[in-house]
């Protein structure tokens, strides 16, 4: 997906740099109307390239949507009353291991749908993974008993769902963002995989290694 756009971003800022020569060499033979329309199209093209660049660099760490697939891979082991430890694999590779409090494994993720017109140029839904934490039965529990919290994104420089909220132009790209959420009750050593579809999260009992 950020290949896209980044092969996106160098076509356009290798166009704008003809452009921009183009105008120079217009400028020394004293066409200034052909000088200012190239170096105004250059300079065009050049912020598009770094719009391109900016999605290439923001869209790291998503994964297409198109089927339904694994998100993660997750081995619980429980630790004490209502507490557990969570062992997430992450199809990239990664891994990570959490102290987690609850009576249930919850997991969260971003769903990011693109609008049409990126539909034809290739670039479909995404989701991204944003956090692990434990969910209590009772909501009264919810309310008093300690509360764990775990991030599940992957570090990269920039987030596309800030950048969308702050660029209007990169806004119209996106047809809509939402959240999308699955739990399952921990209280043996279990193997689970999150699943993302089309509908949104949900989990699955893998079995116990």
């Amino acid at each position: 997906m950020s290949a896209i756009f980044l092969y996106v971003a160098g076509g356009l800022a290798v166009l704008s740099l003809f452009l921009v020569a183009g105008a120079v060499l217009a400028f020394r033979r004293r066409r200034w109307i052909g000088s200012l329309g190239s170096a105004g199209t250059g300079a065009l093209f050049l912020s598009l390239a770094a719009l391109a660049g900016t999605l290439s660099v923001s869209t790291q760490g998503y994964r297409a949507l198109t089927l339904e697939e694994v998100a993660a891979t997750i081995t619980t082991v429980p630790t004490g009353p209502r507490a557990f430890q969570a062992y997430v694999e992450f199809p990239d590779g990664r891994e990570a291991t959490f102290h987690v409090t609850g009576d249930q494994l919850l997991v969260d993720a971003h769903i990011l749908k693109w609008h049409p017109l990126a539909n034809l140029l290739g670039i479909h839904t995404q989701y991204e993974l944003d956090r692990l934490t434990g969910r209590y039965v009772e909501i009264a529990d919810e309310r008093t008993e300690p509360r764990t919290v775990h991030s599940l994104k992957a570090e990269k420089p920039a987030d596309l769902f800030h950048l969308a909220r702050r660029y209007t132009l990169l806004a119209l790209l996106v047809d809509t963002e939402y959240g999308s959420a699955t739990y399952i009750q921990v209280d043996r050593p279990s193997r689970f995989e999150v699943r993302v579809s089309t509908t949104g999260l949900l989990i699955r009992e893998a079995g116990y290694p």
